[in-house]
């Protein structure tokens, strides 16, 4: 193996050795793919009195670091989150494997059939903060996908994410997976991040899942090809037409339900007609939210703090949100279009027209109509484990899961035909 102290080596190396399990995950058998999965989640089970006692390590430093509050809930595990990890792998291990799909065929004139073929990409580096859970989600289905990862977590995560990794890869080994197929970089040295980005040939698409400054560094740096996401600034718009016991529990779920994932809400918009403004208000309040509001909204609430500028664009990860009133429908998506970062927004709503335009004008890449903007998760999806909710118009969009992680080809079917 290269050097870790040569960062441009060590990715080199592992590059190649990914390519050549990528080549075997290629051509392998769903039914194959998925008992070593469902061997990989026997193995995470087995394994887990030694992820808690990294994740222990990892959990304590964080703490003496003064890691915020969110930033600890989404590196901290336990037995639930642990099983839940192991139940993830077995879930994918039974999705329809997407490799081989053929997308859509026709007959040309001159007899010769095309059609469109799912294949994997390749080789994939996905880099990212906090979550050891990204671990296993990756790798999973990286290997559904017949692709090879190469795995770069936080520093803060550094144990949690070792651990993981060596259950997953005696579970895929044991099922016939290269043991390549799954790598974790085993530097924290943030050098690697940048020869990762630049590893052109040798990574075939880089997915950043972290905070903005992690984003904003990898489409900065990248000569690789990235499947992007922005923050979570996520809204809820209640309408005039919305019921008050609905409104006030899909608000409270949408913010309150997990303060630290993407999905949470973090501004909610109420319509000037909506007949109980301050009620909403309170829910949040009672739920132990802290609300920062527009003029309008201080004046129905006195005793929430003032919004400046900066709340409409913050994602908060926390037990905080914006609350804005406006002017109807037009001024709810004026201000989404305006603040939003197009990855999940909501409307509460009775009237059908109202919704409708709603999920039709929203740019985002999740639009619900009464429902809870927590739901944008890949499993509640029934797409299994996800690999990030991608905000971007092109290749993917929404919660990336198996099919989000296959490219295609064209497959060409003649009788002899030339162009002449």
């Amino acid at each position: 193996m290269a050097d870790a102290e040569n960062p441009t080596e060590l990715i080199a190396d592992m590059g190649r050795r990914a390519r050549a399990a990528a080549l075997a995950l290629a051509t392998m058998a769903s039914d194959r793919k998925a008992a070593a999965l469902v061997l990989a989640a026997e193995a995470i089970r087995g394994a887990s009195p030694a992820i808690l006692a990294a994740n222990a390590e990892d959990m304590a430093r964080a703490a003496a670091s003064g890691l915020s509050g969110a930033m600890l809930d989404r590196l901290k595990l336990d037995d639930a989150r642990i099983a839940s990890m192991a139940d993830g792998v077995a879930a994918v291990a039974a999705l329809a494997d997407p490799v081989g799909q053929v997308i859509d065929s026709s007959e040309r004139p001159n007899g010769l059939t095309l059609s469109r073929v799912r294949v994997p990409i390749g080789v994939i580096g996905i880099i990212y903060e906090s979550r050891p859970n990204v671990t296993a989600d990756a790798a999973m289905l990286c290997v559904m996908a017949g692709n090879a990862a190469i795995l770069r977590g936080g520093s803060e995560a550094v144990q949690s994410n070792r651990a993981i990794l060596a259950a997953l890869v005696a579970g895929l080994k044991a099922g016939g997976v290269p043991a390549d197929a799954v790598q974790l970089v085993p530097t924290t040295d943030r050098a690697a991040v940048g020869a990762m980005l630049k590893a052109d040939g040798v990574i075939d698409l880089i997915i950043p899942r972290g905070g903005k400054s992690l984003v904003a560094r990898v489409q900065a740096e990248a000569r690789v090809p990235v499947l992007a996401h922005l923050d979570g600034i996520n809204h809820v718009y209640v309408d005039a037409s919305a019921k008050r016991a609905m409104a006030e529990a899909v608000v409270v779920d949408a913010k309150m339900r997990r303060t630290g994932i993407c999905g949470s809400m973090e501004t909610l918009l109420i319509d000037r007609g909506y007949a109980e403004p301050a009620a909403l208000i309170q829910k949040l309040i009672d739920a132990d939210c802290e609300v920062r509001g527009d003029a309008a909204s201080r004046a129905l609430v006195p005793e929430i703090a003032p919004a400046d500028a900066a709340d409409w664009d913050t994602e908060y990860l926390d037990a905080i949100a914006s609350v804005a009133i406006v002017d109807g429908l037009d001024g709810a998506t004026a201000h989404i279009a305006r603040h939003g970062s197009h990855h999940t927004d909501a409307i509460v709503a009775e009237d059908e027209t109202v919704a409708e335009r709603f999920l039709t004008c929203v740019d985002s890449a999740i639009v619900l109509w009464n429902a809870s903007t927590q739901f944008a998760d890949g499993g509640e999806f029934g797409l299994g484990a996800e690999i990030g909710i991608a905000t971007g118009r092109l290749h993917a969009r929404g919660p990336v899961a198996l099919e989000g992680l296959t490219t295609y080809k064209w497959i060409g079917r003649g009788t002899g035909q030339v162009r002449g």
